[in-house]
């Protein structure tokens, strides 16, 4: 069978994306691609409607399927562009605006701002771009109507089987919440007809003087953290401990506390481990929320909660509600877990939505995002995919464990979700605990749950300091 042709490309660039189109070029080339650079040719200044005219203007006349746009900001180019006739460009900053502008709206010109986002996603964005397409009926339908404009012809409004006022904003999602709850319910329900086992997640539980080596614990084993860090760890678990936490660990730690028999003193006393060593925060069960905030009010350390904990088989709605109320309560950062099931089911859609559904009550409510994705139930692949789908969901975090799996955090997939989510201003988390015989006969779960938020899990077990105040 022949391979398909690839199409060939027009790309141009102001002075200010001169330097990318460089590298898009080159990379597109190596691809395979035919390109037809149309400028600029230096980083002086030029004036950039003439070089979005000539990428617009080639892909007008046919002599291009695509064409590729790159200024400051990717706006002006793209004002420019959908002023000729037969072009639709869109300026696309990340990888879901991509894919969208092309199955959504056919777009046949991309633009791109060179002063806001990095080469690597660039690369990323114009590869989505230029691999999908717009195959739904209604989509081409409606791209229909936008080269009807382009004629002078009225567009008229057509009527559909579904009442437009059933539909949420595309804010919120394309589906409405009936239909994500229908889909969740089927997921949950083909698990527990397949037998899907959930005894793996159990609490991770460390002696308060019995070091497993799970790898977790910034107190015992510092310079192991800092190696996790290097490997691109943002926020790190930590459990209440007896050692003290250097304090360039302590600005990346999560004080983390989620056993279900915590009681009130021990979240206070979290709360003043947090204040004494300026941990990033506090990480609780959200019935102590507004009592983690009330100990913690006029310090740095802001109020982190769970959300769909620890098994992420809660409904969307309930997630969101849950999010929303603890951000009225003083929670600043949000862990939701995912709906595993459904990522292992290849229901990418409602992972998506579920994801988007808490983001939403966040970024509404002034607070942090981070999404648990549970690294020690997927594959590497599910570990990318569940990485790109919190990333188009606009999540500020991805996590790696709850700390109730059967494994936690490592260096590796600390390294895998950091790249996937490179070019972007997302952070990794490592967290999770070890679970094993000697350490269930401990029943000690005080800060077991290893929770992280930005980068990977930082999280290491370190030999008590011999001379605590040399880390003050």
């Amino acid at each position: 069978m022949a391979v398909q042709a690839k199409p060939t490309l027009a790309i141009g660039s102001d002075h200010a994306g001169y330097a990318l189109k460089e590298e898009l070029k080159s990379a597109l080339v190596k691809q395979g691609y035919s390109v037809k650079d149309l400028g600029t040719n230096s980083k002086d200044p030029v004036d950039y409607p003439i070089f979005a005219k000539a990428v617009a203007d080639f892909v007008s006349t046919g002599a291009s399927k695509f064409g590729i746009i790159v200024d400051g900001a990717g706006i002006g180019s793209a004002m420019v562009a959908n002023k000729i006739a037969n072009v639709r460009a869109a300026l696309c900053h990340d990888i879901s605006t991509a894919r969208n502008s092309r199955e959504h709206n056919n777009a046949n010109v991309l633009t791109l701002g060179a002063g806001l986002i990095g080469s690597a996603l660039a690369a990323q964005i114009v590869d989505t771009f230029l691999t999908s397409e717009c195959t739904e009926e209604r989509h081409l339908r409606r791209v229909k109507m936008i080269d009807e404009l382009d004629r002078g012809r009225t567009v008229t409004a057509i009527k559909h089987r579904s009442a437009s006022s059933t539909l949420p904003s595309a804010r919120l999602s394309e589906l409405p919440a009936k239909e994500i709850d229908r889909l969740a319910d089927i997921v949950m329900k083909r698990m527990a007809a397949e037998g899907i086992d959930i005894s793996a997640f159990s609490a991770a539980i460390c002696g308060d003087q019995i070091c497993t080596h799970c790898g977790h614990c910034a107190d015992k084993t510092p310079d192991h953290v800092r190696q996790m860090i290097q490997h691109g760890a943002h926020r790190i678990s930590y459990v209440p401990g007896e050692g003290r936490v250097p304090r360039d660990i302590a600005k990346y730690i999560d004080h983390t506390l989620l056993k279900p028999d915590a009681t009130v003193d021990q979240i206070k006393k979290l709360c003043a481990e947090a204040r004494e060593f300026e941990f990033a925060t506090v990480c609780i069960n959200p019935t102590f929320v507004s009592l983690a905030r009330d100990e913690l009010r006029g310090t740095s350390v802001k109020v982190c909660t769970v959300v769909g904990f620890p098994f992420g088989t809660h409904r969307s709605d309930i997630k969101s509600l849950e999010t929303r109320k603890a951000i009225r309560e003083g929670a600043r950062e949000i862990d939701m877990v995912i709906n595993i099931g459904a990522l292992k089911s290849g229901n990418d859609d409602l992972v998506y939505h579920d994801i988007r559904y808490v983001v939403e009550a966040c970024q509404e409510g002034g607070a942090i995002s981070k999404v648990i994705i549970e690294t020690a139930l997927l594959t590497d692949d599910e570990k990318v995919r569940a990485c790109q789908l919190a990333r188009r969901a606009y999540a500020d975090y991805v996590k790696t464990s709850t700390g109730f799996a059967s494994g936690g955090a490592t260096a590796n997939d600390v390294a895998l979700m950091s790249r996937v989510v490179a070019g972007t201003k997302m952070g990794v988390k490592a967290a999770g605990g070890i679970r094993s015989l000697q350490d269930a006969e401990k029943m000690i779960a005080a800060g077991a749950t290893r929770i992280g938020a930005s980068a990977g899990v930082k999280i290491v077990q370190e030999v008590t300091l011999p001379n605590p105040s040399a880390t003050t």
